[in-house]
């Protein structure tokens, strides 16, 4: 019976040991309460146990940074609403942790820091048209940020960073901007084609240009080329007509191999027949060589 009341008493006194003490953490700073004498500590207690009466306490501060987010519903600069995530990491400045649990508290954050962030949102994507809010999501998040530790600042609070996220806009208006899209590619698309037919016929006009010059150069070449052989022709021509005298042409009629000598009357103007049997039909001979014949007997005579 007195082993089992041992054990009872050793049982209750390392319970009672173990709420007389508190164990501050890694990344945790720790604050004397003495209820019943001075109060709270400006001491800050680092990382390990502390021993304390039942009667007092420690409360202890998580120093690290924490994430917080919140959707907030903003309205755009065109009156449209704009629902997205906004996250926010922070913490308190490890040295200030007296002055924070004075003024504020260990609730900082919905008391002071969830208010400040919900308005700064607000206050900011309000500037902005509502199809711009997802692209500039970045330089609305930086200015959330410079307002927030505006606001925050003689807080004993630390912002590290603001981020927005989950960007939702109203269906209506979405359907509204894939439209203008589809109608905008369509356009450029459009205009593309009308550059390429632009391209395509000016190229086809040059070409056409191309092959007109080409037999224009060609046909003045060939018309060159009559003109200077029609001169040499006409040159030519005009040298054989000054050497085709009446006294040459009888000079080749007469030393001809061919020729034949026909003595007739003067002023006999009949047909010749030469050679009539050799021939297929009868030639008459022309009045020309007739006449020159009738001269050159004429002169035999």
């Amino acid at each position: 019976m007195w082993r089992y009341a041992r054990i009872s008493l050793i049982i209750a006194v390392l319970c009672g040991l173990q709420g007389c003490g508190n164990t501050v953490s890694p990344g945790q700073r720790g604050l004397r309460w003495y209820p019943l004498t001075e109060g709270l500590t400006t001491e800050t207690l680092k990382s390990g146990f502390y021993w304390r009466a039942p009667w007092n306490d420690v409360y202890v501060y998580d120093v690290r940074l924490q994430s917080y987010t919140e959707m907030v519903d903003a309205l755009s600069s065109d009156d449209l609403l704009v629902k997205l995530k906004a996250a926010i990491i922070m913490r308190p400045v490890a040295e200030e942790v007296y002055f924070l649990a004075q003024e504020i508290g260990p609730d900082f954050y919905p008391r002071v820091v969830r208010p400040e962030l919900l308005a700064a949102v607000r206050s900011v994507v309000s500037n902005y048209p509502m199809v711009a809010v997802p692209e500039m999501s970045a330089e609305i998040a930086s200015k959330v940020q410079a307002v927030v530790v505006e606001k925050l600042k003689g807080r004993h609070l630390e912002v590290h960073s603001v981020a927005l996220a989950d960007i939702e806009l109203a269906k209506i208006v979405l359907e509204a901007v894939e439209r203008k899209q589809a109608k905008e590619q369509e356009k450029e698309q459009k205009e593309f084609e009308l550059v390429i037919a632009e391209k395509e016929a000016e190229i086809a006009r040059r070409r056409a240009r191309g092959e007109g010059d080409a037999i224009r150069i060609r046909s003045e070449g060939e018309a060159e080329g009559l003109k200077i052989r029609a001169l040499g022709q006409a040159k030519a021509q005009e040298t054989i007509t000054k050497t085709l005298t009446p006294e040459y042409l009888r000079y080749k009629l007469y030393d001809s191999p061919n020729a034949k000598m026909v003595l007739l009357p003067d002023n006999l103007r009949v047909p010749i027949l030469i050679n009539p049997d050799q021939e297929r039909g009868a030639k008459a001979i022309p009045e020309s060589l007739m006449h020159a014949d009738q001269d050159v007997a004429g002169r035999g005579r």
